[in-house]
This record gives C-alpha cells, structure tokens and sequence, in this order.
C-alpha cells in the first residue's frame, strides 16, 4: 500500500491572476503545501497536476524527491471543471493499487503543516473510517437565510466556553482509498472522519484580502520555528544509530570497530564556530565513543547513562539554561523522553516509529552514520 498526495494547481486564476505561482513570504504559493507534503514521513509520492509547462518547470527547481508532475488535460483545468474531473482523470490512467491512501491536498491552504498530514493519516488508518476530511471548529451562531437559527437557541444564548460549536469544512485536504474514488466518484464516500486543525487554518486563499491575511500568519508560523531554532545553546547526539550506522563491526582479532561520517565532524565544528555547546551522551560505555567525542573535542560526553532525560536535566542546571534551549538527535526508544522533552529534536530516517511519531520532531532525509547530524546541524546554523 502506498500513499499518494495529489495536488491540482491551474493558471487560469480569475480572483488573483497566476495565484498558484504568485510569490507569497518568498516562495511561490503552491511551494507551501507541496514543501509539507515533501518532509511528511508518511507521503510516498506527490503528483502535481497542471496544465502549465511554466507551473512544471518552477515545481521542479524545489527538487523534492517526492515530486511527479502530471499533464492534466485542459477541459478538467477550464473554469467550470470540478476538481474530482482531475482527480479521477489521473486515476483512471495511474494504475494505482485499489488500496492505495489518495491525499488529495490543496495549494489554497499554505498553513497546512507537515504534521497535519502525519497525524491525520494515522488517525485514518487506525480509525476504520472510509475517507476523512479536514475541518476547524467553529464556536460562531449560524442563522439560515429566513432568519432561523441553525446550531443553537437564541433564547437560551450559551458562553462560549460551553458552546460545541460545529466543524466547518477548511478545504486544506481530503483522505480517501483509490477505490473508493473510482467507484463513487467523489473525493469523499463511506463512513467519513473528521480530523480537526486549529482555527487558524479556516482560511483558503480565494481572494486578495485572504492573501494578505495568510502573509502575516505564515510569517508568524515561521517565525516560531526561528525563535525556536535560534533559542539553542547546547546541542546534543546519540551515538549509535545516530554518529554510527547502527552497525558493529569486528576484526579478525576481535576488535570492535565503528564507523562515524566525517560529514558529521565538521557540522559539529560548524556548531562550536556557532559558539554552541556541544556532546553526545550514550547508553554504551565504550572507548570507540570515548576515543571519537575526544577527536570531535566535545564539550561534553556521557557514557554509560540509562537515564539520559535526567542526565540533561543536571547538565542544563549546571549551565544554567533550560530544556527548551536544548536541541538533540536520537533514534530509538531510550531516546524518546529526551526527545519529548526537548526545545528541538530531530530523527535520522532509520529511526524506529515510535521516535518518528514524536509531536513536531525534525525528520530527517539521511540514515544515521550518513550525515543525519550534520543536516540536523544545518538546520540549527541556518539562522
């Protein structure tokens, strides 16, 4: 089973003329959703469907390994073409598995984070449901058109705090299986769930006024993520799986050997340069580990430690600084409280699912020992 996203794009914009290529925060508006499907672990593939050769080229100078770009015909791209026209052109010759995950996502709704599409494929799979849609929560009072209300009683006005509110439809994306898409011709069908984003989200860019508004809170999410990447002051590593390939290796004679990616030594003298402190702390207690943290001249290494959360715990009163100004790398289960626990964690892409699901960690496209720390480090320095 693979999972596929699908985002339709066309130039023939009426609101706001090339919107899906106009520049927004700095990037073409289409970057945005096609960027978070790219780092959400369980995309497989995205396919970009448009009718412009232009719209191709700037798509593939983002290269994301991820990324197709599918020719749609021009009489599903016309102003009154539906948007399932497109979806089930495209299904219709892909010769996709009946079981596939179709993620039919769109540009409109450049909010949408890489974790919103993890999250939301994960409750569908588990949840049973047929097909499910994005919604936010709405705690407005709706009226219908002969003044009647629709989701409470105006005599019996309920506080905010008590009120359920209703879901509305935010557009950002819809999950369906490829058969169910062929047989019922629709983007939804079945038994459908909900997955809730915030409210925030609500907003799909159809107008100008909707551009300007994103502007600001797209340069607000981004600017969480600088403060929180531009807060570090020590940065720590696992060893094994992380430094190393996860692999032991022995000579004839018995010796152990290791073997650490060079790649990684000089981001970590990048982050020294930065004026960071830097270690790597380790359930092992071997003298490979001892040998390299001398090498990479670490300002701290642990060896040895079964509780790695209250080793740095200790180390941030000694330095008088908080977790939240900690950022680590880790990729198997004895990291995971630490992971949690921390102002910015990453994985390596060979990490074991339960690191992978942690709540906003930084996934990785390099397996440990081939430079997952030095794209981690990177990410930290770019600021």
């Amino acid at each position: 089973m693979s999972i596929i996203a699908f985002v339709p794009v066309r130039s023939g914009s009426k609101s706001i003329k090339n919107k899906n290529i106009k520049i927004l925060n700095g990037k073409p508006l289409f970057f945005w959703v096609l960027n978070a499907l790219e780092n959400a672990r369980e995309i497989n593939k995205i396919i970009l469907a448009t009718d412009s050769d232009a719209y191709a080229e700037i798509a593939k100078s983002f290269n994301f390994s991820k990324l197709e770009i599918y020719a749609r015909n021009p009489e599903n791209a016309n102003d009154t073409a539906s948007t399932e026209s497109v979806v089930l052109e495209y299904l219709e010759k892909a010769n996709l598995n009946n079981q596939d995950i179709f993620v039919l996502a769109q540009a409109t709704s450049p909010l949408t984070r890489s974790e919103d599409f993890d999250n939301a494929l994960g409750q569908f799979i588990y949840s049973g449901n047929d097909s499910m849609l994005s919604c936010v929560k709405s705690k407005r009072f709706f009226w219908d058109k002969d003044a009647n209300p629709i989701n409470y009683d105006y005599k019996k006005r309920p506080r905010r705090q008590d009120f359920d509110g209703m879901f509305m439809e935010n557009g950002a994306f819809y999950i369906n299986k490829v058969e169910n898409i062929l047989k019922d011709k629709n983007r939804l069908s079945g038994n459908i769930g909900i997955y809730e984003m915030p409210e925030y989200s609500a907003i799909e860019i159809d107008e100008a006024i909707d551009w300007k508004i994103v502007e600001v809170l797209l340069a607000e999410q981004n600017a969480i993520k600088r403060s929180q990447i531009s807060d570090i002051k020590l940065f720590m590593s696992d060893v094994d799986g992380v430094l190393t390939d996860a692999g032991m290796y022995y000579s004839e004679n018995g010796d152990e050997l290791k073997k650490f990616c060079t790649h990684d030594g000089m981001g970590i003298k990048l982050l020294k340069e930065k004026g960071l402190k830097v270690g790597i702390i380790t359930t092992e207690d071997r003298q490979l580990n001892r040998n390299r943290a001398n090498k990479l001249k670490l300002d701290y290494h642990f060896h040895g430690e079964t509780n790695k959360l209250e080793t740095i715990k200790n180390l941030c009163k000694e330095l008088n600084i908080s977790l939240s100004e900690v950022a680590y790398i880790g990729d198997d289960v004895n990291d995971f409280e630490l992971l949690s626990a921390v102002g910015l964690a990453a994985c390596p892409a060979n990490s074991v699912e339960k690191i992978k699901n942690i709540p906003n960690i930084i996934h990785l496209s390099k397996k440990g020992g081939e430079g997952a720390v030095r794209e981690f480090v990177e990410i930290v320095v770019s600021i």
